[in-house]
């Protein structure tokens, strides 16, 4: 266990520069910290501290405890780090991947960032090219965009883009699973342990239908 957080005086890092030092001293003695890289385990005190920094300055609600990590960040990676199919992550090594799509030639891996979501898990490779991008000039022609209800985009030159409404696609399925789950016994009593796990599978599937539906809005 660390150390109670101390919130940062004005904005400022100190609760996570003290979390810092405590981290280091306390890994030493901790097999399940010394399982995890170092440099992850300083990602989720810095994550915890502009948490803390945001309520004050920005306005932001108390940070909420939340039971599962749904992402952990890997801020530095090897130089020959990405083959076909696989990434190498530091004290991971070669982990294999279901690659969607070939790395951009001229790149190189700087972070890499694995999130959990109702369907598995994903690696979100963050690139870096030494190339310059060109500032380009203003061009001569404007054109106004409208966001409005009975269509998507509407825009100066009169063409309407009409919603594609992916939700509503799905509402009735969405419906029947969660009243389905609504009988559903939640909990972990071994005499609900059958009852549970079926609640646990429907619970599943709603998730993965709402991750399709950010997907395709993301898309």
């Amino acid at each position: 266990m660390l150390p109670p957080y101390i919130p940062p005086n004005g904005g400022g890092t100190r609760g996570g520069n003290i979390q810092a030092k405590n981290l280091t001293i306390v890994r030493k003695n901790n097999p399940d910290l010394q399982a995890v890289h170092s440099q992850v385990l300083q990602q989720v005190l810095k994550g915890l501290d502009k948490a803390f920094s945001n309520l004050k300055s920005r306005g932001f609600g108390f940070p909420r405890f939340k039971k599962k990590m749904r992402s952990f960040l890997f801020p530095q990676l090897s130089t020959n780090c990405l083959g076909t199919g696989k990434i190498k992550l530091p004290q991971l090594g070669w982990i294999k991947i279901r690659q969607s799509r070939p790395y951009p030639e001229g790149f190189g891996a700087k972070q890499a960032r694995i999130v959990r979501k109702a369907s598995g898990y994903y690696v979100i490779i963050t690139l870096q090219s030494p190339e310059e991008i060109s500032v380009h000039p203003v061009g001569e022609k404007s054109l106004g965009l409208d966001a409005g209800i009975s269509s998507f985009v509407a825009t100066s030159d009169g063409e309407e883009i009409k919603g594609l409404q992916f939700l509503r696609k799905v509402l009735s399925k969405l419906k029947s699973l969660q009243r389905r789950l609504k009988h559903k016994n939640k909990g972990s009593c071994c005499a609900r342990a059958s009852r549970t796990k079926n609640w646990l599978k429907l619970q599943n599937k709603i998730a993965k239908i709402y991750e399709k539906v950010a997907n395709a809005r993301k898309d």
